[in-house]
């Protein structure tokens, strides 16, 4: 897998590349101390409670919406 490494800071942003890809991170996102050039380990799952729970409310305001219409 290739790395995610801290181009540079900008503002608010961290500018992380991956491979030829460059994106940008919400700083406060990053592990305290986070400097450039250091390689980031991110291990992304899905949060299957936060996921139902906002389809729940998706559901109940679309549900409010045509109930009104």
């Amino acid at each position: 897998m290739k790395p995610f490494i801290i181009d540079r800071f900008e503002g608010q942003w961290a500018v992380i590349e991956y491979g030829d890809d460059v994106f940008n991170l919400p700083k406060e996102t990053l592990p305290e101390g986070s400097k450039e050039g250091d390689v980031l380990d991110i291990n992304i799952k899905v949060d299957e409670d936060a996921t139902r729970a906002r389809k729940e409310r998706i559901q109940r305001m679309a549900d409010r919406l045509f109930e009104e219409g």
